[in-house]
């Protein structure tokens, strides 16, 4: 992931393509089976809907009689172009990535915490919080402000990072607030206000950092290790995932748990809310996506490609795509639209811990990514 910025990259930086079938009809408007193809009668085209098929060169089996096909495969992707990166960016593994509108916040094995400009081309380091957690950080997240930042550390400790032009300052009486506070995964709601953590117990519960960090909410699953939570945008859902491949819905209102989701049966290292929250995502260890409709629990597509434990993953500011990482060094984006895999980076066979597309600032889509090679990587969609 350590690349020298540049407007573009060589051919094998880009991302390899999902392909699809176009079979050109060269003598007739329609073959036996056409209803099972889209035909284009201006383009003399018939279009398989078929995605991601990996190699064919020529029609399988005999075409009807009078009819000459050819069978070409044509790219439908998206491009990714490595944007920049500050390399050695931790002294150990970046294990977390938050982000805000100029910046981002990244914690790891060592104990600082660092926070890098995406303001400017060269991604710089504009502050760092030295001795944050004493032996490192597994979680930092932030509200959807860029206000506050809350992290968790190894040492078992939740603190508390206020934001005033640019600048990150503790904010010292919320850390006492939540010194009673544990929890292993944590999400903080976007105006800063609610902070939901889940522990090794399985045990759920939910702050009001507004009211001295009370605690208003205490969920009780089957007792497996919680390894992920998100709150969705509207703050309307929190969703879990644990270690025996549990998936739990509940809603912030009433406190009830309508729905405990099936289709994953290893870790769940990563669960993550459509922008809408019509949508949660869910995945880890089985090497698959699994999407869920939030207002049924039902299990609407899945996605597979990585082909080891998926760590991380992010939707984009639209819902339009899904970015996933894994322990096999793979950064992928998913269409909602097609329900396909649409761009694969495979820059390093290092484990990319986690990934987060930046707010849209203008036309085109871009994200990060932090991993074992300790350094943070920026990609941008292709444009022209």
């Amino acid at each position: 992931m350590c690349h020298v910025p540049g407007i573009l990259d060589p051919p094998s930086h880009r991302s390899p393509s999902p392909i699809t079938i176009t079979i050109v009809l060269r003598t007739a408007p329609a073959i036996q089976g056409g209803k099972d193809y889209l035909y284009s009668p201006s383009e003399n085209v018939i279009a398989s809907p078929q995605p991601e098929v990996a190699a064919l060169s020529r029609w399988h089996g005999a075409p009807p009689k009078g009819i000459g096909l050819e069978v070409n495969l044509l790219a439908q992707s998206k491009q990714y172009l490595n944007w920049g990166s500050a390399e050695n960016a931790h002294p150990m593994d970046i294990f977390s990535l938050a982000v805000t509108d100029k910046q981002t916040l990244t914690a790891g094995g060592s104990p600082d915490i660092k926070i890098h400009s995406t303001a400017d081309a060269d991604f710089p380091l504009v502050q760092s919080i030295d001795n944050a957690h004493n032996v490192g950080c597994h979680h930092i997240v932030t509200d959807g402000k860029g206000s506050r930042a809350i992290s968790s550390g190894f040492d078992g400790k939740i603190k508390a990072w206020t934001c005033q032009d640019g600048y990150w300052a503790a904010e010292q009486k919320l850390t006492a607030d939540l010194e009673a506070a544990k929890a292993w995964a944590i999400a903080l709601s976007e105006d800063g206000q609610y902070l939901a953590g889940v522990n090794q117990e399985g045990r759920i519960k939910v702050w009001d950092l507004a009211a001295d960090a009370t605690q208003i909410r205490d969920h009780e699953t089957k007792g497996s290790y919680g390894t992920c939570i998100d709150l969705s945008a509207d703050g309307r859902f929190i969703a879990t995932g644990h270690a025996d491949g549990s998936v739990y819905i509940f809603t912030t209102e009433t406190g009830r748990m309508p729905f405990s989701l099936a289709g994953l049966v290893k870790n769940v290292r990563t669960v993550a809310f459509s922008p809408a929250g019509k949508i949660l995502a869910a995945a880890g260890d089985t090497r698959v996506i699994v999407l869920y409709d939030t207002a049924s629990g039902e299990q609407i597509a899945s996605f597979t490609g990585h082909t080891a434990w998926i760590m991380s993953l992010s939707w984009s500011s639209t819902g339009e795509y899904l970015l996933s990482s894994g322990f096999d060094g793979k950064i992928k984006v998913w269409s909602m639209q097609t329900k396909t895999c649409v761009a694969t980076l495979s820059e390093t066979d290092k484990a990319v811990w986690s990934v987060k597309w930046l707010p849209k600032t203008g036309k085109t889509e871009a994200f990060a990514t932090v991993g074992e090679n300790c350094s943070i990587a920026f990609y941008r969609e292709a444009t022209g």
